[in-house]
Order: structure tokens, then C-alpha cells, then sequence
């Protein structure tokens, strides 16, 4: 159906990715899907003048930041843009990326990462035809809401891309997607990455039962409810969840510290549970409500997170897969994976390049992205061709 829609429709204008450094890795798998979707593709007006660069070995525009010694940087972009359809990408937790500040070595901070994203389309200068920004990891997007005197970053972040012209801004499980309230007329996608989750977890775990007397997904906390219960739906199992107990007297590196996890659910002994969460920062939360369903005599433990972002390391998760607390943890390539990490024997990367590819390809064409945001279809063909033979997966 998807292939059909395209075949239909023009393209809106010349495409042009422009993957900042932060997010260069993911940008070449993107761009190579994209060439390869174009080339396979047969289109009824492919001859005409509205199809000129169609089809091309690469999309990407070549672009830099290049900085001072002061650490001042600009933007420079050695390729015309005139009338494109312009989609940068930028990692904003690419912290493994350096320059140089009066002689010091200084690590990119997101800061820095959305600094360098709006020089780009300062870059651009108003040239193309229109720009989108694919941001996965939505910049400050943890400080979404206002308790007392409290910036609200993100808000100002959305506003000032809108602002600098920018028409979609497209990321992807953002920890609360009414942060776009802030822009309310501009197109904003949340796109969920739960199709992708699955098939990794079905093509890596081939001994799972997927039945309510064997399955369930559980929330780490009360915010992510909403996420545990869609995937508990797709899958046709139940769902639990943990409330967080906090000491509100204290703050510890920003936050109130944890007292204890209060688990609402079924008994989960002789389950396998999936933990569905939107990021592991330090990695505290998924690993307590990991030892709290040990205790409670679960089966295998999986942690399903969209974002890996372990900020105090892996010791702590190498541990506890050594103490049987863990069997497994997804987390997707939206982000910078330190080598360390994809090394590790517990961990599984999923690649969403292809689909970020596929929501380009038909934004380019102004094509309806719905079923790429609704994969039930996808997933129930997914399901029962994995509990017919779990090697067709």
C-alpha cells in the first residue's frame, strides 16, 4: 500500500539530508536505505521534470561546523539547497565528540549539539524549499513541565526552530509529547518505535510464549503507563506497573531520590517480563524494578528502552546480568552506542534507520505517514508468523 501511495505522488522538492557530525554514523544508513528505496522504485512519471535528482547513489549535502579556538563555531553548507526539501538530522547526546576551547579539549554537550542544528539552518538561509529536523532524542525534552521558578527548555527550543522556519520536527518516544503544545501549529510527529522493539525481541528470543500466562510488560513507573499499555495491547498480555516512592526532602543530582518501588500487578513468578521505558539515564530505576521482580520470582527480564543513554556506565548492568538480574536489554541506534556497549553479551541494538528512511521518503512525497505511526497490521502478521515457526521472524 505504502509502495503504491508513492509511486502516485511527486515529490514536494529535491531531497537533502544533512546529518550533523553528532549523527553522521546513523545518517549513512538512512541515506543508503533512502537510494535504494528510489531505485526499486518504479514511478508512472519518473521521466519528468518534477523527478530531476530523483534518484541519486546519495542525498546527503555536505555540511560542517567548523569552531575557533575560541570554541565559536558556524555553520557552512558547500552545496546549493535552492528549493530542496532539506531534513537535518542531529544526535543531541553524541557526548563523545570533542573541540577545542583556548587549548582545552571540550566534550559536545546538547547545548552545543542544538547550537550547531540551528547555525545549519542559519546556514541555509531561507534558500530551501522546506526544512524538517529530526531530532530523536528531543532536546531538554525531560524538563517538560513547571514546578515553581523552572525554565522550560524545550518549549523555548521549539519555538525558536519554529521561528528560524522550520515546518516538521520529527522525533521519536519523546517523555512527554505535549511539549508540542508549545508550537501548536506546526507539524510535530511523536513516532513510536514499538514494531521495531518487537521484531528485535521475537528475532532474538526465540523460546517466548506470548500469552498472558507467560508474558507481561511492566511500566518502571506511573509516566510510562501509557507506553507499557500499548505495547501490552500489541501484544495481547497484561501489563503492570511500579510506583516510585521518593524522598522529597532531599535532592540528589537533580532529583529526589527513590525509597522504594510499589509494584501494582498480577503475580509475575514463572513470567518472562518486558520493561518498557523511554531512556536509561543512570540506570538506577529499570535495574531496582529488575531486582523487585526477581524477588517476586519472575522468569527472564528483558529491558526495552529507546533510548540507552547510560550516564554512570555499564559496570552496574554488567553486574547485574552476571547476578541473573537481567537476561537482556534493547536499545535503539538513535543515539551514540559506545563500542563498549555494543560489545556487551546482554545487549541488542535495533536499527531504525529503515524507518526513518520510510517516514522521509514519504514526507518528501507528502504522503500520509499513519500507517508508518500505526504498525497493528505489522505487528499482528509479525505475531502469528512467530508462533507458526519463530525462525520465519
Amino acid at each position: 500500500m505504502a509502495a503504491e501511495l508513492l509511486s502516485n505522488a511527486i515529490p514536494i522538492g529535491p531531497l537533502g539530508l544533512i546529518p550533523l557530525k553528532s549523527c553522521e554514523a546513523l545518517g549513512k544508513q538512512v541515506d543508503a536505505h533512502l537510494a535504494r528505496q528510489r531505485v526499486e522504485r518504479e514511478h508512472e512519471q519518473a521521466h519528468t521534470i518534477s523527478f530531476a535528482g530523483y534518484e541519486k547513489p546519495s542525498f546527503i549535502i555536505e555540511a560542517s561546523a567548523p569552531r575557533f579556538g575560541t570554541g565559536e563555531a558556524k555553520g557552512v553548507i558547500s552545496e546549493s539547497v535552492r528549493g530542496d526539501d532539506i531534513y537535518l538530522m542531529v544526535d543531541v547526546c553524541n557526548y563523545s565528540l570533542t573541540y577545542s576551547l583556548c587549548g582545552h579539549v571540550n566534550h559536545m554537550s546538547p547545548d552545543d549539539h542544538f547550537q550547531d542544528l540551528k547555525r545549519m539552518i542559519a546556514a541555509i538561509g531561507g534558500k530551501a524549499r522546506r526544512i524538517s529536523v529530526i531530532m530523536p532524542f528531543l532536546y531538554e525534552s525531560r524538563q517538560d513541565k513547571r514546578s515553581g521558578r523552572e525554565s522550560l527548555d524545550c518549549a523555548i527550543a521549539l519555538k525558536e526552530l519554529v521561528n528560524m522556519g522550520v515546518s516538521n520536527i520529527i522525533t521519536f518516544d519523546a517523555h512527554d509529547s505535549r511539549v508540542q503544545n508549545a508550537i501548536p501549529l506546526v507539524s510535530f510527529e511523536d513516532v513510536p518505535c514499538i514494531y521495531q522493539f518487537i521484531k528485535a525481541l521475537l528475532k532474538t528470543e526465540k523460546d517466548l510464549t506470548i500469552d498472558p500466562e507467560h508474558l507481561m510488560v511492566i511500566s518502571p513507573d506511573e509516566g510510562g503507563t501509557r507506553r507499557a499499555i500499548h505495547y501490552a495491547n500489541r501484544l495481547g498480555v497484561d501489563m503492570g506497573m511500579f510506583y516510585k516512592r521518593r524522598d522529597y526532602s532531599k535532592v540528589v543530582d537533580g532529583r529526589n531520590p527513590i525509597v522504594a518501588h510499589e509494584f501494582l500487578g498480577a503475580d509475575v513468578e514463572g513470567q518472562d517480563v518486558i520493561i518498557v521505558d523511554d531512556m536509561i539515564s543512570s540506570g538506577d530505576s529499570i535495574l531496582d524494578v529488575a531486582r523487585e521482580l526477581k524477588r517476586r520470582k519472575a522468569r527472564r527480564v528483558f529491558g526495552v528502552v529507546t533510548f540507552g543513554l547510560f550516564t554512570n556506565g555499564l559496570a552496574k548492568f554488567d553486574n547485574a546480568y552476571e547476578a541473573g538480574i537481567i537476561d537482556r536489554i534493547y536499545t535503539t541506534n538513535l543515539i551514540y552506542q559506545t563500542p563498549e556497549l555494543l560489545s556487551r553479551p546482554y545487549y541488542v541494538s535495533v536499527d531504525l534507520s529503515k524507518y526513518i528512511a520510510m517516514l522521509i521518503d514519504h514526507l518528501n512525497h507528502n504522503a500520509s505517514i499513519h500507517d508508518l505511526l500505526n504498525p497493528t497490521e505489522r505487528i499482528n502478521r509479525l505475531l502469528t508468523r512467530y508462533r507458526e515457526n519463530p525462525d520465519l521472524v
